[in-house]
C-alpha cells in the first residue's frame, strides 16, 4: 500500500491523482499545525485569567494578544472573535490594576 493513502481521513474515498494525495498530505499538517495553534491559545488565555496579580498579568497580556493576533491573521479565528477575546482579556487585566 502507498504511504500517502493511509493520511485520507475517509478510507473508502481515495485520490488518483499526484497533486491530490499532495494535498491530503498538506491538509492532514496544515490542520495538526493548526490544533496545536489553536489550543496552545486557548491555554494562555486560561491561564491569563486564572492570574491574579496585576503586573504579571501586564507582562503576559501582550505575549497572548499576539498569539491571537496570529490566529486571526491566518484565518484560524475570526476576526471579530479575536477582538472580542482581546477586549475581554484588557478588561480583565485593567479590572486587576485597580
Amino acid at each position: 500500500m502507498h504511504p500517502h493513502k493511509e493520511i485520507s481521513k475517509f478510507s473508502n474515498i481515495m485520490a488518483h491523482h499526484k497533486s491530490a494525495l499532495k494535498r491530503i498530505r498538506q491538509n492532514s499538517k496544515r490542520r495538526i499545525k493548526n490544533r496545536f495553534y489553536k489550543k496552545t491559545t486557548r491555554t494562555a488565555i486560561k491561564t491569563l485569567r486564572s492570574i491574579t496579580a496585576a503586573s504579571e498579568a501586564q507582562g503576559f497580556l501582550p505575549k497572548v494578544i499576539s498569539m491571537i493576533d496570529r490566529l486571526a491573521k491566518n484565518n484560524n479565528i475570526h476576526k471579530n472573535k479575536a477582538s472580542n477575546l482581546k477586549s475581554k482579556l484588557m478588561h480583565h487585566v485593567h479590572a486587576l490594576a485597580k
